[in-house]
């Protein structure tokens, strides 16, 4: 299986959000997945399930709606994102199976540094 890495650094949310859109929407089946690195600078993101009053101080950076579920989250430097951009029907796995499998990679990773995820 090809992959491809982006190291992306510290961006901005909403150009990446709208990138991977483009890149989602532009998908065909010869597309090669792709997993994207990145911090962002300062932004709650507020998905479906968000309420401005969640926000304890509203001004004070921006915020973006976005399409996904949840309710309101915060990026910023030093928190490193991960956005896994693949076509999982290809994989022939479902979204609990990729979440599961992610989530044993980051615990065993972790582990070899002595960090108890």
């Amino acid at each position: 299986m090809a992959l491809i890495v982006r190291d992306l650094q510290l961006q901005p949310y909403e150009p990446i959000w709208q990138a991977m859109h483009a890149f989602t929407d532009s998908r065909t089946a010869d597309t090669i997945d792709e997993i994207w690195l990145v911090e962002h600078q300062p932004v709650y993101t507020q998905g479906q399930a968000g309420k401005p009053e969640h926000l304890l101080n509203p001004n004070a950076i921006p915020v973006v709606q976005v399409d996904r579920g949840g309710q309101i989250t915060y990026h910023g430097p030093g928190q490193q994102m991960m956005y896994v951009l693949l076509n999982i029907k290809r994989l022939k796995v479902g979204v609990r199976q990729l979440v599961t499998a992610l989530e044993e990679c980051i615990i065993a990773h972790l582990a070899q540094f002595n960090i108890k995820a």
